[in-house]
């Protein structure tokens, strides 16, 4: 007997988990969850419900909710599928970083394996999306790299940018404007007294820039710093 396939609501449940703890390792939660797919908390109960009668999260009443190894693997597809298409729009069909992800979650269900694999093959087979996130190959492994917040770092860190947060496209189009890119590099000077802005010094293509960055964007973008010179972390396919 032939299975379902599972439906666009479970992929979408499934890569959201899988997203809140790509770069760090707190679970989710049931509210936390709702917030993200906009929708109410009773709603995700009974999603979670589904979910786990499926084999696709562990979960306990009043506890964070994990996905399973049969949760990972689809939540892997489909990030693979969603970070291909960004990537895709962006080096291909001349979109911007800020508008892929809506485009992305529409197309990320519509399209075939196939597709996504000749999609692939077309981009070189990328490492990563436009915004640095990174892209898992067809067997599920993930090339994860190690990066810290840049609001965490103290005076005198240096390094290069190597991921950007999309949740919010206001502070994509921001970014784009005060030319901070990926793989940009960065010093930090120190912070304004009282609590203020973190002064940051940027060179990006032969052009260096001083920076006062308000907390939003420092929560926002990831830093590879200079003195770790370990490379990728190889997150294994399960």
């Amino acid at each position: 007997m032939k299975t379902s396939a599972p439906s666009s609501s479970i992929e979408d449940y499934v890569k959201v988990i899988y997203g809140f703890t790509e770069w760090q390792a707190k679970p989710i939660t049931s509210s936390q969850l709702a917030q993200r797919l906009g929708v109410a908390n009773s709603s995700v109960s009974e999603m979670v419900r589904k979910l786990k009668d499926q084999g696709l999260v562990d979960h306990k009443p009043y506890s964070a909710i994990t996905l399973t190894p049969a949760g990972v693997r689809l939540a892997l597809s489909m990030v693979r599928r969603h970070r291909l298409i960004e990537t895709y729009l962006v080096q291909e069909l001349g979109y911007s970083w800020d508008e892929v992800h809506d485009e992305a979650e529409l197309l990320e269900h519509a399209v075939s394996d196939t597709f996504i694999e000749r999609m692939a093959t077309k981009l070189g087979n990328p490492q990563r999306d436009p915004h640095g996130d990174p892209i898992p190959s067809a067997d599920g492994t993930v090339m994860l790299p190690p990066a810290h917040l840049l609001a965490e770092l103290d005076e005198g860190h240096t390094g290069r940018i190597t991921r950007i947060s999309d949740e919010n496209p206001d502070l994509l189009r921001y970014l784009a404007a005060e030319e901070i890119d990926l793989d940009a590099e960065v010093e930090v000077l120190g912070r304004r007294p009282f609590g203020g802005a973190l002064m940051v010094r940027i060179r990006n293509g032969g052009r260096t820039r001083d920076y006062d960055l308000a907390d939003a964007v420092t929560a926002a973008l990831w830093v590879h710093s200079d003195h770790n010179h370990a490379g990728c972390v190889l997150v294994p396919a399960q």
